[in-house]
């Protein structure tokens, strides 16, 4: 089987090292914060003007008023920051954004992403995901690695349109977690309820198996 959206934020959250200051996009991303580990400062920043963010709230200390930037309801740690979402984007184009998480409708094996329309429907428009992707200083997808009809969304090219350029060294999709590289995708881990030659089959780019490939500790 897969590995479910929480599965797949607990796996990400051990990317994210101690001291990092991290902004996560809208879908699974948001998840990353309820796994990061109490032994790691970590400071979780949203584009719509806030620095040190928590995980999400319990049914009794739900504000409406803090939000974070997909509008869902969230918490503030201790000693966070409320700012402008000028200065929000200030902080992510100076590069000060350690790593940044964000969902994909397709990664392509040059690392290209898109993630912010599907041409035809309505849009509200792309959001902060094309500035993340040039001033992060790591990015990191979060995606389902096939579509409803079974169709590979890690691609030889994306067909959508691009969000970003090259910039995506490593996706941790439900089926494993997958580098980016020069000589494109290198599969690291599976799912564990998976082979490493099932995601190969699952993926339309060009992609090889690490000589140290392993099934993932879920």
């Amino acid at each position: 089987m897969p590995l479910t959206r929480e599965q797949i934020a607990k796996r990400i959250s051990d990317e994210v090292q101690d001291g990092y200051t991290v902004n996560l996009g809208i879908g699974i991303p948001t998840l990353v914060a309820n796994y990061i580990p109490s032994n790691k400062t970590v400071m979780l920043q949203s584009e719509n003007g806030l620095l040190g963010m928590g995980p999400f709230p319990t049914e009794d200390k739900i504000d409406a008023d803090l939000i974070n930037a997909g509008k869902q309801t969230i918490t503030a740690l201790p000693g966070a920051s409320f700012f402008s979402s000028a200065d929000s984007f200030a902080m992510i184009r100076g590069g000060h954004i350690d790593l940044t998480v964000l969902g994909a409708m397709e990664v392509d094996e040059e690392g290209s992403i898109a993630n912010w329309m599907v041409p035809g429907k309505m849009i509200k428009g792309m959001g902060g995901a094309m500035d993340l992707v040039a001033g992060a200083r790591n990015v990191i997808v979060a995606m389902q690695h096939t579509d409803k009809e079974g169709n590979s969304k890690l691609r030889k090219k994306c067909t959508l349109p691009l969000t970003g350029v090259k910039c995506i060294k490593k996706i941790v999709s439900d089926f494993g977690v997958i580098e980016v590289t020069d000589d494109g995708f290198v599969l690291k881990e599976y799912a564990p309820d998976m082979t490493a030659e099932q995601v190969v089959k699952a993926t339309e780019g060009k992609i090889k198996i690490s000589p140290d490939c392993k099934a993932m500790s879920v």
